[in-house]
């Protein structure tokens, strides 16, 4: 049943539909934000190293705190303003930019290359560290969502894309539209939004945690499985295999879904790719 009241003013929601985002609402407190992150490092900290790339996409069903993220009804209320009451969450990324690093985010469209059906693909982008203009916070051409563009691979080694995945517009055309974000807020973007970001010129590093959310009549057009974690509502259409909160951070159940759902998720992005820079996501 859709909710009485919306979270998100029908300015916001008018910008949305013409612009394609909204910038910089109140999600998380600053002290949840700053917990997430402690729990992050905490686990980089056991890795002995940064999250890699295996653990960096669907890790919300690898640990507890990032399926509590991505299901808190401050994010979910203001999505389904938006798409309405039967949300899938399809993914979760982990951006995370090294202080004075030369990592960036070329300009893309998501939905180029995600294999879903639809125009409603939701982004937020919550930060769990400071996203300044300095730290190379997102940045977006507004309107581009009415637009399809080609794109080019460069494959990157400082690009954050798994194929280093560039449009072919002249940006200099365009005027951009930075988005920076403090610790718990959360930006919106339609996943046909043109958007990048530069390097982290910051002494920090760039922590953020994006959430991509489908209505439950999206299809997987790519691959012939994959999955969705039901969030809100009903699915009648059962497009997607749900799946399930993980009992505990890296349980077992929870590892090897998190594998099956991996391997799907580097099949369609590869689909089509000249070649492939990593075993995994």
């Amino acid at each position: 049943m859709a909710r009485d009241e919306k979270l998100l003013t029908a300015a916001q929601i008018g910008q949305y539909r013409e612009l394609g985002y909204i910038a910089a609402i109140d999600g998380l407190l600053p002290s949840e934000a700053h917990a997430a992150r402690a729990r992050l490092e905490r686990h980089e900290s056991t890795l002995g190293h940064p999250l890699g790339p295996g653990q960096r996409s669907r890790s919300h069903y690898l640990f507890t705190w990032v399926d509590d993220i991505m299901r808190d009804p401050r994010i979910l209320d203001a999505v389904e303003d938006l798409i309405g009451p039967n949300i899938l969450c399809w993914g979760s990324i982990f951006w995370i930019k090294e202080a004075r690093s030369a990592s960036y985010v070329g300009w893309h469209q998501d939905l180029q290359y995600w294999g879903l059906d639809t125009s409603d693909l939701v982004n937020v982008w919550v930060a769990l560290s400071s996203a300044s203009e300095q730290a190379g916070c997102m940045s977006v051409l507004p309107g581009t969502h009415h637009e399809q563009f080609e794109h080019v691979e460069t494959y990157d080694e400082d690009s954050l894309l798994t194929r280093g995945q560039e449009l072919t517009i002249d940006i200099g055309e365009r005027t951009p539209k930075a988005m920076p974000l403090a610790p718990g807020q959360f930006s919106i973007h339609n996943g046909r939004l043109a958007h990048g970001s530069s390097p982290n010129a910051s002494d920090d590093r760039r922590i953020g945690l994006s959430l991509q959310y489908i209505p439950t009549s999206a299809r997987q057009t790519l691959v012939e499985w994959d999955t969705a974690a039901l969030v809100r509502g009903v699915d009648e259409f059962h497009h997607f295999e749900h799946g399930l909160s993980p009992e505990a951070d890296l349980h077992p159940d929870a590892v090897a879904f998190h594998a099956r759902a991996v391997e799907a998720l580097r099949e369609l992005i590869y689909a089509g790719a000249e070649r492939q820079t990593d075993p995994s996501v």
